[in-house]
């Protein structure tokens, strides 16, 4: 790789970010947007010509598993870079639920380098709320923070300590840090392997009730109230914990929600052949919670998708339905199931993809901005109408447990720039 990559000239397409729309061409130099506009030219410049395309401020996804260190059997830093940045991601934050657990600058600083070594997008690594994610004691937010961590979670956990969370945010509130919460009281899901409603009793499976999420969502929402500190609520999915967040964005709190692509387009009732693949935490709901989600997203509450990527060896997910580990692949199908399923126009999906995710994860100086001279360029090139069908083999990921094998989709990421390189070109990761 030479140290300074090679003058690209994107030609023909349609330019969409946080400012509007319009046709431009899209002049790349080095690590840089040098120029936007019609009728661009550069002598030595590659044209990659993007008509019909649309050219966009990368994606950022705010809830990535890439599982390293602790878990490289199904996924490692550099695979799970490469699947992110064929999705059109140029940064993504990675959970801290690995082994080690992220609630250490060493662990924090290895996930880091390993996001360097793989050169494909900027590996965002957020740190433990708690240390181990064990609930019982504050992980040192300042030190973490200190080492460029922007966003806590105990992922995969929530915080079920209520006093010990308000701590947790009267004292983020001093260090400008995000805290993210998974929302799970969990002493209403133990045993649960899918949605509590009527499916659920037809199969005769323990059910994990709506009520679960909504306890904590609206416990943290009160917290935040109480504290002032912002709060990020990971993967919602169902109805009420909609209105609750739109509820308190009323009220002028601080709070922000995430939905996942799964969570928009796929039902409950796709259990009822006990397949692991479609077993996620939270679990898929109800056409009803997948309608309000999608009514979220149109009037603002949800603002951000993300993907909550969550890849596993096949030896475990193959396991039965009670035993199989939750989670799905999301990161190279996020846009393109979000495409298909959401009623939106297509500039409002990229913002829920790109610059509004940036905002929340801290790093809109260098990602989600406008595409404009002068930029870091960090670009998704996006054929927004063509379709595809999904292959878990064609999958850039390490593992194959995506529930979308065979599915058609519409949009795809055709072209990937990262610090000015075309990491990926006509879908295909260069490196």
């Amino acid at each position: 790789m030479t140290d300074t990559p090679r003058p690209i000239l994107f030609r023909g397409g349609t330019v969409i970010d946080a400012v509007g729309t319009r046709a431009a061409d899209v002049l790349v130099e080095g690590d840089r947007i040098a120029a936007v506009g019609t009728g661009l030219d550069h002598p030595g410049a590659e044209v990659v010509d993007v008509t019909g395309c649309v050219v966009a401020p990368g994606f950022v996804d705010l809830h990535t598993h890439l599982r390293e260190p602790g878990r490289e059997e199904a996924e490692t830093i550099e695979t799970g870079s490469r699947a992110a940045a064929r999705g059109g991601f140029t940064a993504v934050v990675a959970m801290p639920n690995t082994d080690p657990a992220a609630d250490a600058v060493h662990v924090v600083q290895f996930v880091r380098a390993q996001g360097e070594r793989a050169g494909l997008c900027e590996v965002l690594p957020s740190g433990c709320i708690t240390v181990g994610r064990r609930g019982e004691q504050l992980a040192p937010f300042a030190e973490l923070a200190s080492a460029g961590v922007h966003l806590f979670t105990d992922d995969g956990n929530g915080v079920q300590d209520p006093q010990l969370m308000r701590r947790a945010l009267e004292y983020a509130s001093t260090l400008g840090i995000v805290l993210a919460q998974h929302c799970e009281v969990a002493r209403l899901t133990e045993g649960a392997v899918m949605h509590e409603g009527s499916c659920c009793s037809r199969l005769g499976l323990p059910g994990w009730p709506a009520l679960a999420e909504e306890l904590m969502v609206h416990r943290d929402i009160e917290l935040c109230r109480l504290t002032g500190a912002p709060v990020h609520l990971l993967h919602l999915s169902t109805a009420r914990s909609v209105q609750l967040v739109r509820a308190a964005k009323t009220d002028g709190l601080a709070v922000t929600a995430e939905v996942t692509p799964h969570h928009l387009a796929l039902i409950d009732e796709l259990l009822a052949g006990f397949d692991p693949v479609f077993k996620v935490n939270p679990p898929l709901r109800t056409r009803a919670d997948i309608e309000a989600l999608h009514e979220g997203v149109r009037d603002g509450t949800i603002n951000a998708i993300a993907t909550d990527h969550a890849p596993h060896a096949p030896e475990t997910k193959e396991l039965p339905l009670d035993q199989a580990p939750p989670g799905m692949l999301g990161l190279e199908t996020a846009f393109g199931v979000a495409r298909s399923v959401l009623d939106i126009d297509l500039a409002r999906l990229i913002g829920l993809m790109s610059w509004q995710p940036a905002a929340i994860a801290g790093v809109a100086d260098r990602h989600g901005g406008p595409v404009a001279p002068g930029r870091p360029a960090h670009l998704a090139v996006i054929d927004p109408d063509v379709t595809w069908q999904v292959d878990p083999f064609d999958l850039a990921s390490k593992s194959r447990n995506t529930p979308y094998t065979g599915r058609t989709l519409r949009g795809r990421v055709r072209h990937t720039v990262f610090r000015g390189r075309l990491v990926v070109r006509d879908g295909v990761a260069q490196q």
